[in-house]
């Protein structure tokens, strides 16, 4: 397999290092550097991420600081990793806002005068993986998956990113060591595989 440039994206707000997402962030890592993969990982937990509050802010404001080097590792990247856990039925507002901030106009899209507006991200993949109180399959079944499927195409589909797989894991709370184990080693895998 030819070696990728990724980028692990933690978008859990919590920076304990026993959160289940940072173990799965710093197993599928481990695995892809094993591998011969080049990681690098936005821990956002530790990252200075504004909340944009106007269009201009958004349209026209600078990046700068973390979220400045957030781009630029996003830019190197060729696959992305975002692991978070799902709160109040969606992402965390962390990790909204950081998505907010590097997406703007002129890194991730262009605006066109007519039609579609330009993705500038295109050629990139990306693997989401969402952890959860409730069983997957009610999230996925019952409430349609909604936050997940609102990333994959209103984010990341806008700016070029393609195609998105996704890992939802359920039940977190009740997660036997074992299955946690095995969690961790399905995560090295699929970064061995950078995927």
């Amino acid at each position: 397999m030819v070696p990728r440039h990724i980028a692990v994206i933690i978008g859990h707000p919590d920076p304990a290092s026993d959160r289940l997402c940072r173990q799965m962030a710093a197993a599928y890592a481990s695995g892809a550097e094993e591998a011969g993969h080049a990681v690098r990982t936005l821990d956002l937990a530790v990252m200075e991420v504004p909340y944009l509050r106007t269009k201009a802010d958004f349209e026209s404001g600078t990046s700068a600081g973390d979220i400045a080097s957030a781009q630029e590792t996003l830019a190197w990247a060729e696959h992305w990793l975002i692991v978070y856990p799902l709160w109040l039925g969606s992402m965390p507002a962390l990790l909204k806002a950081f998505l907010e901030n590097v997406c703007r106009p002129g890194f991730a899209f262009r605006y066109r005068d007519k039609g579609l507006a330009d993705k500038l991200l295109t050629g990139r993949t990306a693997h989401i993986v969402m952890t959860m109180g409730m069983p997957a399959f009610v999230y996925r079944w019952f409430f349609l998956a909604h936050s997940l499927r609102a990333l994959k195409r209103n984010i990341l589909g806008f700016i070029g990113v393609k195609p998105v797989r996704d890992t939802i894991i359920g039940m977190v709370e009740g997660l036997t060591a074992a299955k946690v184990a095995a969690l961790l080693a399905q995560m090295r895998a699929a970064g061995a595989a950078a995927r």
